[in-house]
């Protein structure tokens, strides 16, 4: 016969309380003395007790889920599409590969969705391709594929890794877990939108990838508990937790000035987000203050390969040079393979300082130099102004503004 799991009334004896304490204990009701609590979580070790969730969410109307949403596209207006056309086009003047470019291409001549709705070269005028599927297999197929590619580019990204490490740090001593979600396309923003207010999740923790991305108006217009990740580019009525960029880059041109280099330049990150003008407008006036007005700047895109193409294009102009800030690791790892190609040496020619201090820094030959953003800590934070907003103990949204750390190992 089978054991009968333990029950409230069980905690309750073996704790010496009351079965209304123990149910208060278990649903998280805050006027319950601390000692009280204890007492009650010892007798659940104990016991061997396991709520069940059902009837809990019947009383606390929680889910004890959360989103964990990565919004990675603008709204296709006028502005946020000029932006990623200049930003394209000055990619490709620097040899840079866009987004997409290189991995898709092939497969955009076998049946990428063009801006009409037909697939890219392969539909006849009755709508039906040469393989015989639909255009709207092709539109499906092209989807899929702009999916796929949107979650390789985001896994790929160590910034990644340590947001999620940040959040399921502090909501699994909770008892809470994390829903990932993908919100790239209007479509599936909406859906974000509609989980949220069938009660699929709690609330949502937004990190956006991209400058123009309507996701956190949309939430905040559903009044829908959701904190962000950086600052929203247009300013929206919701919680945010974010870094002092300029303050960065004040700290890296010190280093390099510091180290006696004077022929500097750098890699910006896009010049269309938030952070990236932030970070290169925090080293360009540290550097004014010295004596140094004017600074080589090329633009990337965040990743090894532009950071590739950016250092070549600045060495190109710029042979000279002796000092480099790039504006995150992953450029930088991508600036030295530069250099190396063109018989720099690093540090010892060229002073190479990153910004992250991701897990890349730290497997980067040399080492890197680099601008720590504490971004586990910053998750975190974010994942507990998100649990004060959906237990009503936090209405007003709020900030919390971290401070970047410089970290001294061997490129700089």
């Amino acid at each position: 016969m089978s054991r009968q799991a333990p029950t409230l009334e069980d905690v309750a004896r073996e704790a010496g309380v009351s079965r209304a304490t123990v149910s208060r204990v278990v649903n998280g009701v805050r006027n319950v003395d601390p000692a009280i609590q204890d007492l009650v979580r010892r007798a659940i070790e104990r016991t061997g007790y396991a709520p069940n969730q059902a009837a809990r969410q019947l009383v606390t109307r929680r889910t004890t889920t959360v989103a964990l949403v990565v919004s990675g596209a603008g709204d296709g207006s006028e502005t946020g599409g000029k932006e990623d056309g200049h930003r394209r086009d000055r990619q490709r003047r620097d040899g840079q590969r866009t987004d997409g470019e290189g991995v898709g291409r092939e497969e955009a001549n076998r049946g990428e969705v063009n801006r009409d709705g037909t697939s890219g070269g392969e539909v006849n005028r009755d709508g039906a391709n040469r393989d015989g599927t639909s255009g709207g297999e092709a539109n499906r197929d092209g989807a899929n594929r702009e999916q796929i590619a949107f979650a390789t580019r985001v896994f790929a990204d160590p910034f990644f890794g340590r947001v999620v490490g940040g959040v399921v740090g502090h909501l699994r001593p909770r008892s809470m877990h994390p829903v990932l979600m993908f919100a790239e396309t209007p479509e599936t923003r909406q859906e974000v939108v509609t989980y949220l207010r069938q009660g699929g999740a709690d609330g949502a923790l937004v990190v956006s990838t991209h400058p123009d991305d309507p996701l956190p108006a949309l939430l905040a217009e559903a009044r829908l508990p959701a904190v962000l990740f950086a600052r929203p580019g247009r300013p929206v009525p919701l919680s945010y937790v974010d870094l002092a960029h300029r303050e960065g880059g004040r700290l890296a041109a010190e280093h390099l000035l510091a180290r006696g280099c004077r022929r500097i330049v750098t890699v910006a990150g896009p010049l269309a987000v938030a952070a990236s003008q932030e970070r290169l407008a925090g080293f360009r006036d540290t550097l004014a203050r010295q004596g140094n007005p004017y600074v080589p700047v090329a633009e990337g895109g965040f990743t090894v390969d532009s950071g590739m193409a950016a250092m070549t294009s600045l060495i190109a102009e710029h042979p000279d040079i002796d000092g480099v800030f790039t504006a995150n690791d992953l450029m930088a790892q991508g600036a030295i393979q530069a250099l190396r190609d063109h018989g720099r040496r690093v540090p010892q020619d060229v002073a190479v300082v990153g910004f992250d201090d991701s897990s890349v820094a730290v497997t980067c030959r040399p080492r890197l130099t680099t601008v720590r953003q504490p971004v586990e800590e910053m998750a975190a934070t974010m994942s507990g102004l998100l649990d004060d907003h959906i237990r009503g103990r936090r209405r007003e949204p709020t900030s919390v503004i971290f401070d970047p750390e410089l970290v001294v190992r061997d490129s700089a």
